[in-house]
């Protein structure tokens, strides 16, 4: 039996309804896990016969993420798990980046996602030339990009990063000499990681032709991307809800603009925000993040007071659904598809990710 077999024993219909009910009573309504149960009861058998795992991302709707992934966490939690399974068939909960780095990890697998929309507005705001013409504009910085990137822009890189290891990333270059260092393409997490560092941010001219701003001293070189999610949030909403609720402890993404993770209590990673929820004492918390993550959360958290006051839900992982995820199993469909090429040469910034802690 595969290691990936051996933490997915199909429950029965009854006990996965039973679970459901239990986990998003006050979350999800009822006539909806009943709906969502015969699907994961569906999922679950099924992914046991053809040997294949899992992964959810914490941003999936909570009937998926409590029902159906063999691992469920952030981007870097993810990345490690698909490097590690012996599974026949990876399944990648999330959207169009997330597959593509499983892909990369796993090139003689079969990796599928369930819908071929699921792409991400951060992701689709740079490209490979981009990437190059900063490569020529700053010779001998490194390049250090984002995983919500394509793998043609992974391959262009030297590391990648994760919300949660950014600063670390960065850390590592600066103490091997380097002091710019090119990171992509999300402008927020940029910012927000120099300032935790205590380094200089620029960004490139917007025109090809005019010569870059003069860099001295060590500094990140950002770009103009930015999260459609996480750029909403803002200042006055924070001032809002405190007002409302002064014993609130907000926690937000380092997507978020720098002045919305000042004003927060916190800022980290999806798995740092779930973290530092399960170890606070508060009198109640607001996530600054997709809304799912707020409801995921609040299942695994049952005794802590979370504000719902989310209008923000991604439309890219709103494509990933109960019902895609069993036909993507049925009819092994949307498989992931990377030139030979692109693989080789991705491979090296994400275990160059994968070895930093």
């Amino acid at each position: 039996m595969s290691k990936a077999l051996a933490i997915q024993e199909a429950p029965t219909l009854d006990e996965t309804r039973a679970s459901l009910h239990e986990k998003l009573k006050g979350i999800v309504p009822g006539a909806e896990i009943e709906l969502k149960a015969e699907l994961a009861f569906k999922i679950n058998r099924l992914k046991a016969e053809k040997n294949a795992i899992i992964l959810g991302h914490n941003y999936m709707e909570p009937a998926l993420y409590h029902s159906v992934p063999d691992h469920t966490g952030d981007s870097l939690a993810l990345a490690r798990e698909s490097a590690e399974t012996d599974a026949d068939i990876i399944l990648f909960c999330g959207v169009q980046f997330m597959a593509e780095t499983a892909k990369i990890l796993n090139p003689d697998k079969t990796v599928l996602i369930p819908s071929d929309k699921a792409g991400c507005s951060l992701a689709s705001g740079i490209n490979a030339a981009n990437v190059r013409d900063l490569k020529r504009m700053y010779p001998g910085a490194p390049v250090v990009t984002y995983v919500n990137t394509y793998a043609s822009v992974k391959a262009e890189s030297d590391y990648c990063c994760t919300s949660g290891n950014a600063p670390g990333v960065v850390r590592h270059l600066l103490s091997e000499g380097h002091e710019q260092i090119i990171f992509l393409p999300d402008e927020y997490l940029g910012r927000n990681t120099a300032r935790e560092l205590g380094i200089g941010f620029v960004l490139p001219p917007l025109i090809q032709g005019i010569a870059p701003e003069a860099v001295t001293g060590p500094a990140i070189i950002g770009w103009r991307a930015r999260c459609e999610v996480h750029e909403v949030f803002s200042v006055e909403d924070i001032t809002a809800v405190r007002k409302q609720f002064p014993d609130v402890s907000i926690v937000a993404h380092p997507e978020c603009h720098p002045d919305v993770v000042d004003a927060s209590d916190y800022s980290g990673s999806t798995k740092q925000m779930n973290d530092y929820v399960a170890a606070t004492d508060a009198g109640r918390f607001l996530l600054l993040t997709e809304c799912s993550m707020g409801d995921n959360i609040m299942a695994e958290n049952p005794e802590k007071d979370m504000l719902r006051l989310c209008s923000s839900r991604c439309p890219h992982m709103n494509q990933i659904t109960m019902e895609d995820t069993l036909r993507a199993l049925e009819e092994l469909r949307f498989q992931v598809e990377l030139p030979r090429d692109i693989i080789d040469q991705a491979r090296l910034p994400i275990d160059r990710m994968l070895a930093i802690h």
